[in-house]
């Protein structure tokens, strides 16, 4: 197995800050690795070395065999002038600029360049690549392929460039995040397209499941130094325990010598001789040893939330919708109890974030009733977080809302100690908000939702961003509130550790009330999905068929075999644009002039998929 990278006493420190020092790894043709770190200690910035975007301030990185490399950056820099074909298509590669023209004489039905493309496509074997980057897009649901970059939501975007990265197809990937803003079926066709052998891979992603089923080995970025595991992630938990659990024994046995060295040490006579000067030395190794700080065990943190009533939140019969589009909640009728914890699932687009508006009392259904009780304080972590000053001090954010913060308990702590709950040590109190990492931001925008002692949680992907070990934190807090909780995320292992059941959202109205976390739902639904395939499969009762005799004028000539071949592509991407404007129909961030011109879109590939469906069913009558 060749080397594809190596990493060798690779330092990167911001003024007095060092990030890591002297750290060296390999990664193997056909490796999957993922780095892990708390927020701000430097994983991106160890990606940007890596791919070439930041200096280092030290060592050599290398690429052997001319490995071509493509990097998705956590926030991507797409150019917002270019439509999406032509940002996932930028490329000087003689087969992506054939298919880059094929695919736009399509959507604009130019007859005579689809012929002329078809034929380069013929002489250059273009299809199965063809097929592979229409599937990534599928995949993806990116289907207006003419839509300015400009236009798209930071979600889109990121979509987008995911996919640039994975149709060049590069002998090295560098994927920062690659889990946010994608679904949980998105998220899951990623893992098996990564998976494949011949992909080699480093990547920084919160997602614990995808880790687990992706990854071989794990290096953990702590305190500067960098530590390796030859295995995925519940072999690199198993490990980890283990090497601090050493590290503390190690550190528990420095100090207990320490002290009878320090004695010795305040007993010394000033006259030294040389074996006492290496002593002293040997003490001031030993300091150093001893001065490892010990990582505390977790904290518990609960929060004393506000006093509930017995009224919690009523939904009656609730029903909205953005126009005359499918309804996003169709009559549906709940009622909140306290202490459970209830999971979002659906697609994107499928009406969760509308349906939090509709509790939150932001937006009104068209019919019955939203009431929430009068001892009820919500507490909303939402996706777009909250805009800090950039030169407000990290402590000053939380003062604001709170000097003291009581726990369950009834003791109170200072905003200070509260924050250091969170990782934030007192040493970076006094940094202005400008300094900290995006994950830092959105974990300080956590603390100040907590702080505020709500008594129903509602947190909207909490997980995007966040590093592990804050999750984990988060995952403990949850497991002891006292209140209600929502979660609206497309982490599995969040998903199945904390939540006690599921509203599944299928896009079209109707949310099913599902008895279990994610992974007993996927189970249950992959067992429905083969019964009802058994059902479809299973034969009809024979009957005495008479086969027409076939003749050569009965068959499809070169030209009608590539029509039937353009028409399957034509009608799989009609189909896609269908659901894609469904789900903007349903998602009630359009303006007038655009639900206007979605719904008249929506009517037209209707009628060119029936079109198209009578051309294909004609032709392949012809094949059999």
């Amino acid at each position: 197995m060749s080397t594809l990278l190596q990493v060798e006493n690779v330092t990167r420190c911001y003024g007095e800050k060092v990030l890591f020092q002297n750290i060296s790894f390999v990664i193997n043709q056909g490796q999957k690795v993922a780095l892990i770190a708390k927020n701000g200690t430097g994983k991106t910035t160890l990606l940007n070395v890596i791919a070439g975007l930041e200096p280092s301030d030290g060592g050599t990185i290398t690429f052997f065999n001319q490995a071509s490399c493509a990097y998705l950056k956590q926030n991507p820099e797409l150019d917002p002038l270019n439509t999406v074909f032509e940002e996932v298509y930028s490329s000087e590669n003689e087969i992506q600029r054939t298919i880059l023209d094929y695919e736009k004489a399509i959507l604009t039905n130019d007859k005579r360049v689809i012929q002329d493309t078809m034929n380069r496509m013929d002489a250059i074997n273009g299809w199965e690549y063809e097929d592979r980057i229409t599937r990534i897009l599928t995949e993806l649901r990116l289907t207006d392929l003419l839509q300015k970059v400009g236009t798209l939501s930071g979600g889109q975007q990121k979509r987008v460039a995911l996919a640039k990265t994975l149709i060049h197809e590069p002998d090295f990937l560098i994927l920062d995040e690659p889990t946010n803003h994608l679904d949980i079926e998105m998220i899951e066709w990623l893992e098996a397209f990564l998976s494949q052998n011949h992909i080699t891979l480093f990547m920084v992603t919160h997602d614990r499941y995808f880790l687990d089923r992706v990854c071989d080995e794990i290096l953990e970025l702590d305190n500067g130094d960098l530590f390796r595991y030859k295995g995925n992630f519940s072999y690199f938990l198993e490990k980890q325990g283990e090497r601090i659990d050493n590290q503390n024994k190690e550190t528990e046995r420095a100090r207990n010598l320490l002290r009878k060295e320090q004695d010795w040490m305040n007993r010394m006579p000033k006259a030294r001789t040389t074996k006492s000067k290496a002593r002293i030395d040997s003490f001031y190794d030993l300091k150093s040893i001893a001065d490892n700080k010990i990582r505390e065990t977790r904290i518990n943190i609960n929060i004393e939330g506000s006093r509930m009533g017995k009224k919690i939140l009523e939904l009656k019969d609730i029903t909205f919708r953005y126009g005359p589009t499918i309804p996003i909640v169709d009559h549906f009728s709940y009622v909140f109890r306290r202490q459970e914890k209830i999971g979002f699932i659906g697609v994107n687009g499928s009406g969760k974030s509308t349906f939090l508006d509709l509790i939150t009392h932001k937006i009104r259904p068209l019919s019955g009733r939203v009431e929430t009780g009068d001892t009820i304080r919500y507490g909303y972590y939402q996706q777009e977080g909250i805009q800090f000053d950039e030169n407000t001090r990290v402590i000053d954010v939380v003062k604001e809302i709170a000097e003291v913060v009581t726990l369950g308990n009834g003791d109170t702590v200072s905003a200070a100690t509260f924050l250091s709950y969170f990782m934030f040590p007192y040493s970076s109190h006094h940094q202005t908000i400008g300094r900290l990492s995006g994950g830092e931001k959105r974990r300080l925008y956590l603390v100040t939702v907590l702080m505020q002692n709500p008594n129903f949680l509602i947190l909207d992907e909490p997980t995007n961003d966040l590093d592990i070990f804050t999750l984990t934190i988060l995952e403990d807090f949850l497991s002891t509130f006292d209140g209600c909780v929502i979660i609206v995320t497309h982490d599995r292992f969040f998903l199945d550790k904390i939540v006690d059941h599921l509203f599944v959202f299928d896009g079209a109205g109707k949310i099913k009330d599902f008895p279990g976390n994610y992974t007993q739902y996927r189970a249950w639904s992959e067992k429905l999905k083969k019964e009802e395939s058994r059902k479809i499969k299973a034969p009809a009762p024979e009957k005495e068929m008479v086969k027409e005799p076939s003749t050569d004028s009965n068959k499809l000539s070169f030209r009608e075999k590539k029509e039937l071949e353009k028409l399957e592509k034509e009608i799989e991407k009609l189909e896609t644009e269908k659901a894609e404007i469904e789900s903007n129909l349903q998602s009630g961030h359009l303006s007038s002039a655009d639900l206007h011109e979605k719904s008249e879109r929506f009517g037209l590939i209707l009628k060119e998929i029936e079109t198209r469906t009578d051309r294909w069913m004609e032709l392949s009558d012809r094949t059999g």
